[in-house]
């Protein structure tokens, strides 16, 4: 009887530890304080996250990119998962949101209700994001058309439905560290800032483990197509041998030097990259040039 008591006494400590590792933990309230939002430099943080490519409607153009109603499937080997509707709607959106909220949920992966967000809302790279960006995110999104479309449910199975476990996924992969950490001009430092945060550029061209997190050490080398169409390039200068100028050029025009043309969601990240300055898209090709080369 001892040792059964021994047995479940360890059992209930080891749930209490699972318990409190896997809870969110959001930003402290006062993470905010003395920050007010920007439109016109949201707009610019807007552009570079991308969060048109995947919340507007699929094939949307023009105005349709700004509504942003959510629907789009992404598959994963965990489950297909649906981008929610993020527009100004008050029921339906995120029109009821503050600030604080949108921080929350796009550098802790957490909801304004207290549950955690899936990793396919890549708050792995947001997490590095500037707090004044996001302020100024949540002033430009508040001035975006409302819709009223439902978000869709996920598609996730058993055991990845449990929310609660990726609290642990978090403490395992969740950092605010720079990849490339070595020394850099102050362009190169801004095209990391893009590239490593609100760009994302690692969630699609880096490939990732077991449990879904990214492996740092191929950073955008390469990685099969979520999709399973296909893989996604390596960028890194072992693969990749344009110029600065070569990648800046594509990041504006979608054509490379070999006047092929970018296709399926880069296209759709050249459109977002193109509403930006030529110094940002020229910042992010002097960064790609000092990631690790990786053949």
């Amino acid at each position: 009887m001892r040792i059964l008591r021994w047995i479940v006494g360890l059992a209930v400590l080891a749930a209490l530890a699972g318990w409190g590792l896997s809870a969110p933990r959001p930003l402290p309230d006062d993470a905010l304080a003395g920050l007010d939002g920007d439109v016109t430099r949201g707009k610019a943080v807007f552009d570079a996250g991308g969060c048109a490519s995947c919340h507007s409607a699929e094939g949307a153009e023009g105005a349709a990119r700004l509504v942003l109603s959510g629907g789009r499937a992404f598959a994963s080997p965990f489950g297909t998962f649906y981008a929610p509707n993020i527009s100004s709607d008050p029921e339906r959106g995120i029109g009821g949101w503050g600030a604080q909220d949108l921080a929350n949920a796009m550098m802790r992966g957490v909801s304004p209700d207290g549950a955690h967000y899936y990793p396919a809302f890549p708050y792995t790279s947001y997490i590095r994001a500037n707090l004044q960006d996001v302020v100024d995110l949540h002033a430009y999104l508040a001035t975006l058309p409302a819709d009223a479309t439902p978000s869709l449910a996920h598609d996730v199975g058993f055991p990845f439905n449990i929310r609660r476990s990726l609290g642990v996924w978090k403490w395992l992969y969740l950092r605010d560290d720079w990849i490339v950490a070595a020394e850099l001009t102050g362009e190169e430092a801004r095209g990391r800032y893009l590239a490593e945060a609100l760009g994302h550029c690692g969630e699609c061209h880096s490939p990732r483990g077991a449990l879904g997190g990214l492996v740092k050490a191929r950073w955008l080398a390469g990685a099969p197509n979520p999709s399973g169409r296909g893989t996604i390039p390596n960028i890194t200068p072992g693969a990749l041998d344009w110029s600065v100028a070569d990648i800046a050029a594509y990041l504006e025009t979608g054509f490379t030097p070999d006047y092929d043309s970018a296709g399926g969601h880069m296209a759709e990240v050249v459109a977002n990259f193109a509403q930006l300055t030529d110094a940002d898209r020229q910042a992010v090709a002097a960064y790609l040039k000092r990631v690790a080369p990786v053949e």
